[in-house]
């Protein structure tokens, strides 16, 4: 069973947890989502039972090789999403919430492409320029 919405939001901040400080505590997860405790504590049963990380009652958790792998890809989306919204011009204030509303929807496929995309306009810089007059002079036209 691939895991929810919901699920994938606990992994990558455990995951950027453990990156940042080396652990994630369970008052740590509950701030950084904006939960209570009591909820970072049943979801990381869940994630325990699902073999995504191991729960260690008073001493907090690690991910498994599995949690791992899955942490990696959902900051790898969520970083690419971002970038992606900065390449089509996106205002910077906007992005983090377009990414949040966004990112559970898309399929893995999906993600792929867009990092195709992101990397077709890394590659040449004149691209981007190109886009950006094209963005500018579409907006040129909507509000004049």
């Amino acid at each position: 069973m691939s895991p929810t919405p919901s699920m994938e939001d606990y992994i990558e901040r455990i995951y950027l947890l453990i990156q940042d400080k080396g652990y994630a505590r369970v008052s740590d997860i509950a701030e950084a989502l904006d939960v209570h405790p009591s909820s970072v504590t049943k979801m990381v049963q869940k994630l325990d039972k699902d073999q995504y990380l191991i729960y260690e009652k008073y001493r907090g958790f690690i991910l498994t090789p599995k949690g791992k792998v899955l942490g990696e890809r959902l900051v790898y989306r969520h970083e690419l999403l971002e970038k992606f919204l900065r390449v089509i011009g996106v205002s910077e204030e906007k992005i983090y919430v377009d990414v949040e509303g966004i990112e559970h929807h898309l399929s893995w496929n999906a993600i792929d492409r867009i990092g195709d995309l992101v990397q077709y306009f890394d590659e040449d810089k004149n691209r981007l320029a190109e886009l950006d007059g094209l963005r500018k002079k579409n907006e040129n036209i909507n509000n004049g």
